[in-house]
């Protein structure tokens, strides 16, 4: 038998099962039970066998010969100059593309500066495990914390060619280490402050929604916490894709992070007298229409010159007329600092601690897991609305024995005739 080292794989951004896949091995039936195989004739050579885990065998059944392959000719193996081109497209969400890159870039300068050099693509084990333990140090030196290196690292692994890559098994279990002497040392998880119903109206209340821009920042704002928006959904969001109706907003997200298959999931979101999503929408489409922008393929959001005039970008700009996610993540924290709140709880505020605050007041509410993971357009069965995204505000301060009632329930006349024993002085057994 030949034996080869198991493949661990994990996937998801939560610690997952990790499986263990063995490559095709190639059985000599000499080296097997002759009740399962086949002696070859005498002076013939031996017949090898195709064998895997996943392999099954009736009775009397014998697996498929390693000699027999597939009568692939050279045309089998050829692809189009159209096919080539369709996958030259990215097929990835551009932050990701961004972030993978830049990670990637890190990983092949520091294969570059080895002595002797290393091969970053495809790399080996050994290659990614250094690296990883390499990262694991200067991340103890206090330049990362563990969720950034196992992103780098996941980045790295994802980047490789499928059928080479590198067993991340030794790499993980440093890192698992690392996380729990990191924890253990107060190390904490940097996560945005969730902004609340009452943070957001605050922060509503300091936009001058008689400017162009502030009508777009008024909407903005009443929308991100309405349906629980990520950065990059806004910005890719389209004209069409919000329908205006008297007592509510139709929202369809063309396409988010758990949603990868592009269905899109569309979702009714009832207008609020505190929010007045239904208003702030048709002011902000009527700046729209004003300046010729309202067309329905048009972004939603647009970028606005300080007199409140569309932004002109080149005509070879990769995002075309749709704002990048860093900058409505910057006005939003912009808008959250005007308001006096750049920080809530210690915590800064980002695009996402609208995402966050929704979700934790939906949670104060008593809204179910499931409906929740559908507004926020989380995985069904995702227990991340209640692990991530519940942020509730002084929380660590809350007894919950407070909830108790005191000396409560069918306890109290007991309790209350102690007492006056215990006040008579007489004696307690």
């Amino acid at each position: 038998m030949t034996e080869q080292r198991p493949e661990r794989l994990t996937s998801g951004d939560e610690e997952s099962a990790e499986l263990e896949v063995y490559e095709g091995e190639l059985l000599d039936p000499v080296d097997t039970a002759a009740a399962v195989l086949p002696e070859p004739e005498h002076g013939a050579s031996p017949v090898r066998y195709l064998i895997t885990q996943h392999t099954m065998l009736g009775p009397g059944e014998l697996p498929p010969r390693a000699d027999e392959r597939p009568a692939w000719g050279d045309a089998d193996f050829r692809l189009t100059a159209e096919d080539v081109a369709d996958l030259a497209e990215p097929d990835l969400a551009e932050n990701t593309i961004v972030n993978r890159d830049s990670t990637v870039r890190a990983f092949q300068a520091w294969c570059a500066a080895q002595e002797p050099p290393r091969l970053a693509y495809p790399c080996t084990t050994a290659t990614y495990t250094s690296y990883g333990l390499h990262l694991i140090r200067r991340g103890k030196a206090g330049e990362f914390k563990p969720d950034s290196v196992g992103q780098y690292m996941s980045r790295i692994w994802n980047w490789q060619p499928v059928d080479l890559r590198p067993d991340p098994s030794r790499f993980k279990g440093r890192l698992r280490i690392w996380r729990k002497e990191w924890a253990a040392a107060g190390g904490e998880v940097d996560r945005a402050a969730a902004v609340t119903i009452k943070y957001n109206l605050r922060i509503l209340a300091a936009i001058d929604e008689s400017t162009n821009i502030g009508k777009r920042d008024a909407f903005l704002v009443a929308l991100a916490y309405s349906n629980l928006h990520r950065e990059s959904e806004l910005a890719d969001l389209l004209v069409k894709r919000v329908k205006v109706h008297d007592t509510g907003l139709w929202v369809t997200t063309a396409t988010s992070k758990t949603d990868q298959t592009g269905k899109g999931a569309g979702r009714f979101i009832q207008d609020r007298e505190d929010l007045q999503l239904v208003r702030r929408a048709r002011a902000w489409l009527a700046v729209l229409d004003e300046l010729g922008a309202r067309s329905p393929d048009e972004p939603l959001f647009r970028a606005l010159t300080v007199k409140g005039n569309l932004v002109k970008y080149r005509e070879d700009r990769k995002r075309g007329k749709r704002m990048r996610p860093g900058t409505l993540n910057e006005r939003l924290q912009l808008l959250a600092d005007r308001a006096g709140v750049p920080y809530i709880d210690g915590q800064k505020v980002r695009s996402h601690s609208w995402r966050a605050g929704a979700n934790t007041d939906m949670i104060e509410a008593g809204v179910p897991l499931k409906d929740r993971n559908e507004a926020g357009r989380w995985a069904e069965g995702s227990h991340t609305a209640d692990t991530v995204y519940d942020r509730r505000h002084g929380a660590g301060t809350r007894d919950p024995l407070a909830a108790v009632p005191l000396y409560g329930g069918p306890a109290h006349t007991a309790v209350a005739q102690a007492r006056a024993q215990h006040d008579l002085g007489e004696p307690e057994y």
